[in-house]
């Protein structure tokens, strides 16, 4: 099992980064990059900057991270077990798989809506669904066979195909359009708001930038498919070097796909009968469209320029590389929430009731829940409406686990006096993020943006842990997790 799940802890420096940046760098990050790009222009650059400052500062320090490698932990919730009790690793497990399925609920749908733009096909017939099903087919067949190790070769060959197209294209672009010109139609049509994410109005302003930062934290030392590469490296050293290096690749990987959206917004504004298609109302989009009108989505802008600009062959290389990257993202969410299912769920209720699972059970009940996982993101894709960016939508659902995760992983690092109670109480507590789902606010009859939802979860969950902690606290002391004497937090 520690083999299926870590790859048997034999990562490298190089390997590793390699397949955490090609994980992270999935065509669902390419495509709602872009699609934030194409409606915020430059101003979105923010975002790229929060992730570098974050990861890197997480390597230096080893926050959270290099504290889990230590205590060798398969996943998270298996150090809810070690620090708390039995039942919130099993409650860890359920909030972690609730939110990361709900994540990944429309990457195999918005990967498929690339292919369907870049190629021609059309939106609205029979393409979009058996491209759907090709995809997902294709993903669960070597996930299921391979586990860890088929993920890490997936993306290693991601890393290096995508690698070469993301500067192919972006030189292409710069050419195409013109630098000026470039900077010159986002002035024009957007105004400052175009660069300057602080301007009131322009759809970002402080509140969101400080969610921005949270979720830089997130996304590599919280998010599970992040963490995992960590606990499969060699030692807790080496951890902490990929993560310095890595910023950067964390940096990159929104910075181009941002570019990429900005240059298509670019290449369509400047186009009359392309701009009708996305803006049949005019620019900026009004409120409501008026009756009988309908908009191409947004998401088709990315995919349909680089079908428009690129040569003849190259497109067969993006596109490649763009399946690669489909690919390593869903197989490593299908691994990571399967087998948290596996060992975090099942696992400890079968050894409470006194029939543990074998490790051969373990791994089969894996494969199989990956296949289940497959065909829940498949119905989901297919049926789920929101209005909301992929990105908020992505930092909504993710939020349901990792605002209740922070406050445990804070306390039970950091803090002696954390309780199993309070560590149970910030858990639910994380229930509240799905307010932020646009279904959930028109049920509800209210409005608010994706930031303050989550900045208010992140304040709910510490808020419980505290005082959880403090009225019901563990009735014989629990030890800090044991850590290297010379090591600074």
């Amino acid at each position: 099992m520690r083999d299926f799940v870590t790859a048997g802890r034999n990562l490298g420096l190089w390997l590793g980064i390699a397949t955490m940046t090609g994980t992270e760098l999935g065509l669902i990050t390419v495509m709602y990059s872009a699609q934030k790009g194409f409606t915020g222009g430059f101003a979105t650059f923010h975002i790229a900057m929060a992730a570098l400052i974050v990861t890197f500062i997480v390597g230096l320090t080893g926050f959270i991270v290099y504290r889990l490698r230590e205590m060798k932990v398969l996943t998270i919730p298996e150090f809810y077990e070690k620090r708390f009790d039995r039942k919130t690793r099993i409650l860890g497990g359920i909030m972690m798989v609730l939110g990361g399925i709900l994540n990944m609920g429309l990457f195999l749908k918005v990967g498929s809506m690339f292919l369907v733009g870049i190629t021609g096909l059309s939106a609205t017939s029979w393409a979009l669904p058996a491209v759907m099903i090709f995809l997902i087919t294709l993903v669960l067949i070597y996930t299921v066979l391979g586990g860890m190790v088929s993920v890490v070769i997936a993306d290693y060959v991601q890393f290096v195909v995508l690698s070469i197209s993301l500067l192919a294209i972006t030189f292409i672009s710069i050419s195409k359009l013109g630098w000026n010109n470039i900077f010159d139609s986002i002035q024009n049509t957007m105004g400052t708001a175009g660069f300057d994410p602080t301007v009131a109005g322009g759809g970002f302003g402080w509140e969101y930038i400080a969610w921005m930062f949270f979720l830089g934290l997130v996304s590599c030392a919280i998010w599970p498919t992040a963490v995992a590469r960590a606990l499969s490296m060699e030692t807790p050293q080496v951890v902490k070097r990929q993560y310095m290096i890595t910023s950067v690749s964390y940096l990159i990987r929104f910075l181009i796909p941002y570019f990429w959206g900005i240059s298509a917004f670019v290449f369509i504004t400047n186009d009359a009968t392309f701009s009708a298609l996305f803006f049949p109302a005019g620019y900026p989009p009004p409120d409501s469209m008026p009756a009988g009108v309908e908009a191409v989505d947004n998401l088709y802008g990315m995919p349909f320029f680089l079908g428009k600009i690129i040569p003849a062959g190259l497109i067969g290389l993006v596109t490649a590389g763009m399946l690669a990257a489909f690919m390593s993202t869903h197989d490593s969410y299908l691994l990571c929430w399967s087998t948290s299912l596996t060992q975090d769920v099942v696992a400890p209720i079968a050894k409470s009731a006194g029939r543990p699972l074998t490790s051969r059970r373990k791994v089969t009940l894996s494969r199989i829940f990956i296949v289940m996982i497959g065909g829940f993101v498949l119905y989901w894709g297919l049926f789920y409406k929101g209005s909301e960016d992929i990105w908020d939508y992505m930092a909504v659902t993710g939020a349901i686990y990792f605002t209740g995760a922070f406050a445990l992983l804070l306390g039970g690092l950091y803090w002696k006096r954390a309780s199993s109670t309070g560590a149970f109480m910030a858990l639910i507590g994380g229930l509240g993020a799905i307010v932020g789902l646009t279904p959930v606010q028109d049920l509800l009859g209210i409005e608010l943006s994706s930031a303050r939802v989550g900045l208010l979860s992140i304040i709910g969950t510490i808020v419980l842990m505290i005082i959880g902690s403090l009225l019901f606290p563990d009735r014989k002391h629990r030890k800090e997790p044991k850590t290297s004497p010379n090591h600074v937090h």
